[in-house]
């Protein structure tokens, strides 16, 4: 494709911009390869080192040196290996625990600028009057036009107590406003839901954190306490990009009936040849208690339709993929990211370590999703008139040293080549107009759809099945109709 939109999505900041990973923590006790070293290439590294130190232009100190010799070396592997120094360490320790230091915000990009996508209830920026929809075109006194996304998430991060005035473009406002927020650490709940009207629930999981699975059933709970007799529950994962493993079992648990099957993974080493099943010790092993112990019983049978885009990743795709293949709910919208590999984070250090993908994960029938994604069993678009830019976003097949998908020949090769500038330029300037709208709220045309397959009345699917192919799209209306019969 002419643009890849990097940059669109939910990205809260303090946490992992982008896709987040599928991770699980271990120690470092690796033994060592029995393979002998190549010394010859391991003198040449030497050389090198010793070249840069002797006839560099100016002095480099050998730790930034060997530093990013291991940041490069791991970096050529994969998308989603990489080296985290003292500071990636820490925000990807505080982005699963579901807690950093910042302002509160869930941010995009738009035309250059960062775009307030919601504030986090009671943040800072949601007491200082930050409203959806905002532009930010200044950091202090630094322009955010130039920085990219993750740029400006690590400015507006920081110490606790510590001042940042943002300079804000609103929509209604003829002239420029400056806001001062104080920094402080913020708890997000990654889990949401309401009754969307009598007999209907709509939950949302936004991201795979460590609490995700207890607040899942805090808020299952509750929403049985307002409508005992729900009809009909939608699951949203638009947008979720993923996050720890356990999270995506527990979620999955939640739904399924007990014991089977979740998702399964492969790799090189034995730890990574394993099958994760729907029981407490996959999902809460430290845990006081389980967590789904008491939900109510009907949660397990009661009619769903899953909700996922383009921006569903990871961990989100366990979910999908395993709920999809027991036939526990309908999947509804647009093919999903197809980030199918696992990453395990190995410490080098007290505060450094190496995030490395270790496996390929599958679902309980034994699919990939890695380059591929989830194809849903009812294609549906954004909005009425088309999928807006969730079509232009960039997908795992599209990135450059994407791991493989062994199951499938036909995955992994992106979307096709098409000369189709103009029309994203048109997509990219209609979206401009468009009122800003919530996941959840009356304007979301998915869950309008989702509503109307549960209630039994007609779904308006996607016209456009390109980026599909045919076999995948006879595959998904076999499924839709056993699914209908249930």
């Amino acid at each position: 494709m002419g643009i890849k939109l990097k940059n669109v999505g939910l990205v809260s900041l303090g946490m992992i911009a982008g896709v987040a990973a599928t991770v699980q923590f271990s120690a470092l006790a690796q033994k060592n390869s029995s393979a002998p070293l190549p010394l010859e290439e391991l003198r040449q590294l030497s050389d090198v080192f010793g070249l840069i130190k002797s006839d560099y232009v100016e002095p480099v100190e050998d730790k930034k040196l060997l530093t990013e010799a291991i940041s490069g070396m791991v970096a050529s592997l994969d998308p989603h290996s990489v080296y985290l120094d003292k500071k990636a360490f820490k925000e990807l320790r505080e982005g699963t625990e579901g807690k950093f230091v910042g302002l509160g915000i869930e941010v995009g990009m738009e035309d250059g600028y960062v775009k307030v996508i919601s504030p986090i209830e009671d943040s800072p920026a949601d007491r200082s009057g930050i409203k959806a929809g905002d532009l930010i075109t200044r950091l202090d006194s630094t322009p955010v036009k130039g920085l990219s996304l993750d740029e400006a998430v690590k400015k507006m991060r920081g110490e606790p107590k510590t001042k940042i005035t943002l300079t804000i473009a609103r929509k209604d406002e003829d002239k420029p406003i400056l806001v001062v927020i104080t920094r402080e650490e913020i708890h997000v709940h990654s889990v949401k839901g309401k009754i969307i009207e009598p007999g209907y629930a709509w939950l949302r999981v936004a991201q795979f954190q460590e609490p995700t699975v207890e607040d899942l059933a805090k808020k299952i709970t509750s929403l049985y306490a307002q409508e005992p007799q729900i009809k009909g529950l939608v699951l949203d994962l638009r947008n979720d990009p993923g996050g720890v493993l356990p999270g995506s079992i527990g979620v999955s648990a939640a739904f399924l009936p007990k014991d089977v099957v979740v998702v399964t993974t492969n790799g090189q080493l034995a730890e990574s040849k394993q099958t994760f099943y729907a029981r407490r010790e996959f999902y809460a092993a430290n845990a006081v208690s389980d967590p789904l112990s008491k939900l109510p019983e009907a949660i397990r049978n009661v009619p769903m339709v899953v909700l996922v885009n383009t921006g569903s990743a990871s961990a989100s795709e366990i979910v999908a993929g395993a709920l999809q293949d027991y036939k526990r709910a309908i999947i509804m919208g647009s093919q999903t990211f197809g980030k199918g590999s696992v990453q395990t984070i190995r410490p080098l250090s007290v505060d450094t370590a190496i995030k490395l993908t270790t496996a390929r994960y599958y679902t309980p029938n034994g699919r990939s999703i890695q380059a591929k994604g989830i194809v849903p069993d009812m294609l549906v678009d954004e909005y009425a008139d088309g999928d807006g830019l969730n079509g232009l976003r960039i997908r795992e097949a599209d990135l450059q040293k994407h791991l493989s998908n062994d199951t499938d020949k036909q995955a992994g090769i992106g979307k096709e080549k098409r000369d189709e500038l103009e029309e994203e330029q048109r997509v990219i300037a209609s979206e401009k107009k468009r009122k800003h709208w919530d996941f959840g709220s009356k304007e979301d045309f998915q869950l309008a759809q989702a509503l109307n397959q549960l209630k039994g009345l007609p779904v308006q699917l996607s016209k456009a099945k390109d980026e599909v192919k045919m076999d995948d799209v006879v595959e998904i209306k076999d499924k839709s109709k056993d699914l209908k019969k249930k």
